[in-house]
């Protein structure tokens, strides 16, 4: 089943999934965070349903030390672009997406594939193997490796910039949040305040560490995301090329004008 990734910046906090074709669909208009399905008789859910809790999901106060996001270890390899190197690392807590991301770099799965949806304070999105090589002003976000990958949502892992994503399919369509075999977002975001996030909390069903608050607060991130898309690792080096990336002149459907090819190599230590 091919899959259409589309990420949409919005103040909503919501991500969606949306049919693949050349008109505006609601979600486009909502812009929730999803992989697009690719349908040819049929319309593609219009929402995504955003999870919620009933209970009370506030911004824990709670200090964290420990917190594993500052723990740099586990796999690690280097995006390339014209614009600078990104060198990531994958997490060990995810290991369906960390296996399977290493698997991909190793077949060159994502070499000459193209950042095909870039959308300014909010992410940059590839691994669709239909961008290598494809024509200007092709529509793209509908390929893939064949397969999904079980969700892997983990509380520490959150959605800072530079946090290294899993694209996906609409809860309408997808109600597991199983990811794309392929398709992942960078994530650039904006800077949010502490009532920010608890205003989102009952939605998303996060709770913060003291920690993870100060991360949103001085370096931003979309913590509307959390606990929707699996974050299976992060930039550790290169946020600056995010940026860049980022700032390039997009066509209609966050195509950027000018091609952004990547190439993926892992770091042998």
């Amino acid at each position: 089943m091919k899959v259409k990734s589309i990420l949409l910046i919005s103040i909503l906090a919501v991500f969606t999934f949306v049919a693949c074709n050349n008109q505006t669909t609601s979600e486009e208009k909502t812009g929730k965070p999803v992989v697009k399905k690719e349908v040819k008789s049929e319309k593609a859910s219009d929402n995504m349903a955003t999870s919620k809790s009933e209970a009370t999901s506030k911004v824990s106060d709670e200090v964290n030390k420990t917190d594993s996001q500052d723990i740099k270890t586990g796999q690690k390899a280097i995006i390339s672009t014209k614009f600078g190197d990104m060198t990531i690392l994958l997490y060990d807590e995810t290991p369906k997406h960390r296996d399977n991301f290493i698997k991909l770099i190793k077949d060159g799965f994502y070499d000459g594939t193209l950042f095909h949806r870039v959308i300014r304070d909010f992410m940059i999105q590839g691994g669709d193997p239909d961008s290598k090589n494809a024509a200007p002003g092709q529509r793209l976000g509908s390929g893939g490796p064949g397969y999904t990958i079980e969700a892997e949502f983990n509380p520490e892992f959150i959605h800072k910039k530079g946090a290294l994503s899993a694209a996906r399919m609409g809860d309408q369509v997808n109600p597991k949040k199983e990811s794309s075999g392929s398709q992942f977002y960078i994530v650039q975001g904006k800077k949010a305040t502490a009532d920010e996030l608890n205003r989102m909390a009952p939605r998303t069903g996060a709770i913060y560490t003291t920690d993870q608050i100060k991360t949103y607060q001085t370096i931003g991130g979309t913590p509307f995301l959390d606990n929707q898309y699996t974050v299976f690792g992060e930039v550790i080096e290169g946020l600056d090329v995010i940026d860049q990336i980022a700032a390039v002149k997009t066509q209609p459907g966050d195509r950027p004008v000018e091609d952004v090819k990547m190439t993926i190599k892992l770091i042998e230590e």
